[in-house]
């Protein structure tokens, strides 16, 4: 008997590998996720009787490709395939297919599919809902539930996307090189934004929090294709450290906690040291990439054993980096908190408020000025910031950081917006 738990593993680990493949067989993506949900539902039910397969990736191709095959042959009244027995028996089939899968086929196979659901004319959020479908296999219901969206409303996104994909008509030849090279960035940017989406999720939120070690799962993915990328080794690094504090994020009653009073011993070491060790791993290859900046911002904040020891001015100096790399008024305003740690409030508040045009329905400028305006003691103005704050909010968790901003407040002036 084959354990419940190894052939789920098994399930979703292969899930890229064989959907791509199969992709790659029949050039439609309704037939490649039809004929990987046929084979699946085949190993639920011969694998715990025959034990695993040798490569189940490659059982699973095997499998789905032939009942594919064999559906459309007796809709076409042909001859059937063996019965279930001899397809599943894959014997030296299997290992043909297993010794090419650990060539670049399989990095072609994949990254194919990453781009088919990161195709330009795709939106970032039917980019991210059809990845989180075709690539990491969620549901339907799970997706729309993690974007608060009706099931309904999150099958048109998805059908919306294959849609369009089928119309542009994607070549499914092995990518070059320039054109991995100019959508890898599409790639690791639709991943990144999954983990913001399970990130900045609370803790009364799980379908959304989920998104975070879904995203890091195809950090590791894109990894395994991508061995030698300083960036890539960035991302997963950054998101491995930005998650490692998941379990300090919130109290128990699921109010936010701030930086400087989380439980530093709450935070899960063997992420952190996987995470300082690909950016140690990264630097040696002398590239530089906002990705691998951020990393390093985050192994700062790690690094450090008490919020008092924090390295600010190695964080400013980074993030001024980052201003240089990527230039974006959110990448000031995050230099901002740094230089309020080395400067003061008020040098932090004259580098934000020129951004004042371009951020104004950005929650977190406003919750950062609340912040620098109540150090220097401008409560008026610090309220009347929270207040906007409030309402741009986009998470429970985060309407309550900065309600609790407010508490603090209305206890230190006795009565809210009195002081300033």
């Amino acid at each position: 008997m084959t354990d419940a738990a190894w052939i789920e593993r098994a399930l979703v680990s292969s899930r890229p590998q064989a959907v791509a493949a199969l992709l790659r067989y029949f050039r439609d993506l309704d037939a490649a996720e039809e004929a990987y949900q046929d084979a699946c539902l085949r190993a639920l039910k011969t694998w715990p009787v025959n034990g695993p397969p040798r490569n189940p990736a490659a059982w699973l191709i095997m499998v789905g490709r032939n009942a594919a095959l064999d559906g459309v042959r007796r809709r076409a009244r042909q001859a059937p395939l063996p019965d279930e027995a001899l397809i599943s028996d894959l014997d030296d089939q299997e290992s043909d297919l297993a010794e090419r899968l650990d060539d670049s086929q399989y990095r072609d196979d994949v990254l194919r599919l990453l781009f088919v659901c990161c195709h330009p004319d795709l939106p970032p959020t039917q980019q991210i809902a059809m990845a989180l479908r075709i690539v990491s296999g969620l549901t339907v219901p799970q997706i729309a539930r993690a974007f608060l969206v009706s099931e309904a409303a999150m099958e048109q996104r998805i059908t919306r996307a294959k849609a369009k994909v089928a119309a542009a008509d994607v070549p499914f030849e092995a990518p070059g090189p320039v054109e991995r090279s100019e959508r890898l960035g599409a790639v690791m940017k639709m991943i990144y934004l999954v983990f913001n989406e399970g990130y900045s999720a609370g803790p009364k939120d799980a379908d959304r929090s989920q998104l975070a070690d879904e995203a890091i799962r195809l950090g590791r993915l894109l990894l395994r294709m991508f061995q030698t990328e300083a960036e890539v080794m960035g991302l997963l690094a950054l998101m491995l450290l930005q998650h490692s504090r998941a379990a300090a994020r919130f109290d128990a009653n699921g109010e936010a906690v701030l930086l400087e009073d989380q439980d530093r011993s709450l935070w899960r070491s063997n992420m952190i040291s996987e995470g300082l060790a690909l950016i140690d791993k990264a630097m040696r290859r002398r590239q530089t990439g906002p990705y691998l900046v951020q990393a390093a911002i985050a192994a700062l904040h790690a690094r450090a054993r008490r919020f008092e020891e924090t390295d600010w001015a190695g964080i400013d100096a980074l993030y001024a980096t980052l201003e240089h790399l990527q230039p974006s008024p959110v990448v000031t305003l995050n230099r901002a908190v740094a230089v309020s740690k080395t400067q003061g409030p008020e040098a932090a508040l004259a580098m934000i408020d020129p951004l004042a045009p371009q951020l104004s329905g950005y929650f977190h400028f406003h919750g950062a000025r609340g912040g620098l305006l109540l150090q220097l003691g401008r409560g008026r103005e610090a309220r009347e910031a929270f207040d906007r704050a409030i309402g741009l909010a986009g998470t429970v968790a985060e309407a309550a950081h900065i309600r609790m901003h407010i508490d603090r407040l209305i206890a230190e002036n006795g009565k809210a917006g009195q002081a300033g």
